[in-house]
């Protein structure tokens, strides 16, 4: 019965809604393959975008790179790292733990990864700073939080430091994060004197090519190995230490072959230094000095042979 109108339940009739034609927007599946629609529209959107962006962000990140290795040698806040680091950069090469020299053309030393340098693949720089030639050395470790990472340039005895950039992933502001800053850096280019005023320069090896450079917190006996460390940042300073032990130490043997003995010709190539050093390779330059000298022996060894032969049949003959 009605409350209203006390009419009885009889005497109305239900009204059924009609259904509607078409997908349900109301329902769950609905729901579902929309979302999956609009999910993949975007994916594919973003992939787009990333692809036409691609050589934008790696141009960048070879731009960062030539002003980190550029600051490695106090050259910084340019207008044009690009050509400043094709002025000062003489070129880029690759060597391993033995001393060797790898087959190398312009630009393979700076195409090799954090992550690939290691005992058979060490990335060396030449440069040349108003007349005076430098080695810069790149380097990586772990900080407190995360990756730390710098060069190091040394001058042309292959030992004192000329200068150096470090920086790092998430080390903590005011703390770890200093070894970023100008404070800490220009400890490693700082001249003191000893007792008897003698200037010391900073070095990274010993005589018998231990790796002394040590980052330290106070004064140690030895000032042209120590660099005192950042206040209240240990962790990160003795992750600097050993990015020192680890990654210098493979460079020695090379370093020292270049201070003893020089550096080989065919680093002074024009073709290798050059722009038109694309498809001529040092290993291919380093090869033929060796066949050109093999046959320069070969041809000596003929000549005492036929002078032999002759003095044998001069002999009989008499």
């Amino acid at each position: 019965m009605c409350p209203l109108c006390k009419a009885g339940a009889s005497e109305f009739e239900a009204v059924k809604a009609a259904k509607k034609k078409g997908f349900d927007t109301n329902s769950d599946l609905y729901a579902i393959i929309y979302s999956a629609v609009v999910v993949v529209i975007v994916a594919f959107l973003l992939a787009g975008v990333s692809s036409v962006l691609k050589p934008m962000q790696d141009a960048n990140i070879e731009l960062d790179k030539k002003k980190q290795i550029l600051a490695s040698l106090n050259i910084k806040d340019v207008a044009d790292a690009a050509a400043e680091y094709e002025k000062y950069i003489e070129f880029d090469y690759i060597v391993n733990s033995k001393g060797e020299v790898l087959p190398t053309k312009k630009g393979d030393g700076f195409a090799v990864e954090n992550d690939d340098i290691n005992e058979d693949n060490l990335p060396l720089y030449k440069a040349n700073v108003n007349g005076a030639i430098k080695y810069i050395v790149p380097m990586t470790g772990n900080g407190l939080w995360g990756g730390i990472w710098g060069y190091i340039a040394l001058n042309d005895d292959c030992n004192t430091i000329y200068g150096v950039y470090f920086s790092h992933a998430s080390e903590t502001p005011g703390l770890g994060a200093e070894i970023a800053g100008d404070k800490f850096q220009a400890r490693f280019t700082e001249v003191v004197k000893d007792k008897d005023g003698k200037e010391i320069v900073k070095k990274v090896y010993e005589e018998n090519g231990e790796v002394a450079l040590t980052v330290e917190k106070g004064k140690k006996a030895d000032a042209a190995y120590h660099i005192d460390a950042v206040s209240g940042a240990t962790l990160t300073c003795n992750g600097v230490d050993d990015m020192f032990k680890r990654k210098l130490a493979p460079y020695y043997n090379y370093l020292n072959n270049v201070k003893v003995a020089g550096e080989p010709e065919d680093l002074d190539d024009e073709n290798f230094a050059g722009e038109d050093a694309g498809e001529e390779t040092l290993g291919e330059d380093i090869e033929g000095a060796f066949e050109t000298e093999d046959e320069n022996v070969e041809s000596e060894t003929g000549d005492e042979q036929v002078t032999e032969d002759a003095s044998v049949q001069v002999n009989e003959e008499i």
